[in-house]
């Protein structure tokens, strides 16, 4: 099996582009005794500007926001109600906020379970995918269906932001 890292390229495009595309790609995890976690990525939402009332961004550039304005392929990790950690990878242009959510895997259907069980926190925060030896996203060449859905969880982005279809699930 031929195992390939998306380049800069990849990443260095629009999220809504990057968001299906990464649809079946592997995220991988070396620990530090040499294991590797992986899991096949099956949902993917994009945030895109500080025009999306759902993106950290809305609010401009803050401490939280910070990572959402670095080079695409920043990997940008938070805490979502004080205990879980999400993992986002930043697209497109720097200084112009957007990115991409991985929010589940094929055996862990969260984006809260997905993190836990690949042991990701917020020390890979600022990181790089394509510069890191412990933490990246494999494409084995297998080209997944897929289908929009309405984003999750952000209500407070109001009607017509939560209703966006910029979530991505493999059927």
């Amino acid at each position: 099996m031929n195992l390939q890292r998306p380049d800069a390229d990849f990443y260095h495009r629009d999220c809504l582009i990057v968001a299906p595309e990464l649809i079946g790609k592997i995220l991988v995890h070396r620990l530090p005794d040499g294991t590797e976690l992986r899991e096949r990525i099956t949902q993917t939402e994009a945030y895109r500007g500080e025009e999306d009332k759902a993106c950290h961004a809305s609010r401009g550039r803050t401490k939280r926001s910070e990572m959402l304005y670095h080079e695409s392929g920043t990997i940008y990790v938070y805490l979502c109600y004080g205990i879980h950690w999400m993992m986002n990878i930043i697209t497109g242009e720097p200084e112009q906020p957007q990115g991409v959510l991985i929010r589940a895997g094929e055996i862990h259907p969260s984006p809260a379970r997905l993190t836990k069980y690949l042991q990701i926190d917020k020390t890979y925060n600022g990181q790089n995918i394509l510069q890191n030896p412990d933490l990246w996203i494999e494409d084995d060449g297998i080209v997944c269906n897929w289908h929009t859905e309405k984003r999750v969880g952000i209500d407070y982005a109001g009607d017509e932001w939560k209703n966006k279809y910029w979530r991505w699930v493999m059927d």
